[in-house]
């Protein structure tokens, strides 16, 4: 194991990040998407405050953990396999954004390892929304979009969106050297509260978040194509207790995906943040999040 992989049974490697109290119940994040374990960066203190061992891990074709055609299930098996490299046995999982559904896929999947799962501003199963989509502000043309997205098999929806992701990451040219100028470009695409919250980052951090989050364009367009059409498992079956946390200004993941997995997810409960946008949702109230994952681990 080097200082940030671990070699999985199939010889793949997974890339973590490790932080927080190494005493303290661990929690393992997923990040959302294009977004990196350094996403986990902003917790570090809330996490050593709090007594929590933080643990993000980079899904398949992010960073250096080694692409794989991937679903929800298979990447919670990846997750159990990262965790029994690192020696933890019973843990949480915290999913922000298109992370959100792997955190539910591990509950679902080990339901002897999970003891609880929170969701930060996560997609519901998007063709079972009314209506079937998991935004409120697309046109026509981009509703048609995730449509065909939905109903194609996930092979051609990686194809479909390619060539506009690989757009995107040449206008936002994480090559360029200067974290600065790849932190403003970035915070120009975000929602101004959003950019606000990310400029209270240090620029290197999210610089490197980006770069690492990009270094690889297979991560995003197998999340994003598996994400928005039915999912490999069933919330129904999430047996652990489980938060859903959204924003009342959040675009991304309008609090509508937060009804929705609330009647699917056996007892879950939901809590909406007045005047929080996507990412302010985490941001703003990590101590919250993580001390209430940390309550749930140590309940009978």
């Amino acid at each position: 194991m080097a200082d940030d992989l671990v070699t999985l049974a199939d010889g793949r490697r997974m890339q973590f990040w490790r932080g927080g109290s190494a005493t303290g119940p661990p929690v393992v994040f997923l990040p959302g998407t294009p977004d990196s374990r350094l996403a986990a960066l902003s917790g570090a203190a809330a996490a050593d405050r709090v007594g929590i061992d933080l643990i993000a891990v980079n899904r398949p074709g992010y960073g250096r953990s080694d692409p794989l055609a991937s679903d929800h299930v298979s990447v919670a098996d990846d997750v159990v396999g990262v965790a029994d490299a690192l020696g933890v046995g019973r843990f949480a999982v915290l999913g922000m954004s298109l992370g959100g559904p792997y955190a539910l896929a591990c509950a679902a999947r080990h339901p002897q390892r999970v003891t609880a799962a929170g969701l930060v501003a996560s997609p519901a199963i998007a063709p079972e929304l009314d209506p079937p989509w998991h935004r409120d502000d697309l046109d026509a043309e981009q509703r048609e979009f995730f449509t065909r997205l939905a109903t194609s098999t996930v092979d051609a929806a990686v194809e479909q969106m390619r060539p506009d992701f690989e757009a995107y990451v040449a206008q936002l040219a994480p090559d360029d050297l200067d974290d600065a100028a790849l932190a403003n470009r970035l915070a120009r695409q975000l929602h101004p509260l959003d950019a606000r919250l990310t400029a209270t980052l240090t620029a290197a951090d999210v610089a490197a978040a980006t770069r690492e989050a990009l270094t690889q364009t297979e991560g995003y367009l197998r999340d994003a194509a598996v994400t928005f059409r039915s999912w490999s498992f069933r919330p129904e079956s999430v047996r652990c207790p489980t938060w859903l946390w959204y924003g009342d200004l959040d675009v991304n993941a309008p609090v509508r995906n937060g009804r929705w997995l609330a009647e699917h997810v056996p007892g879950a409960r939901l809590v909406v943040r007045e005047q929080t946008t996507h990412i302010g949702t985490l941001l703003e109230h990590w101590d919250d999040i993580l001390a209430t994952l940390r309550d749930a681990e140590s309940s009978p």
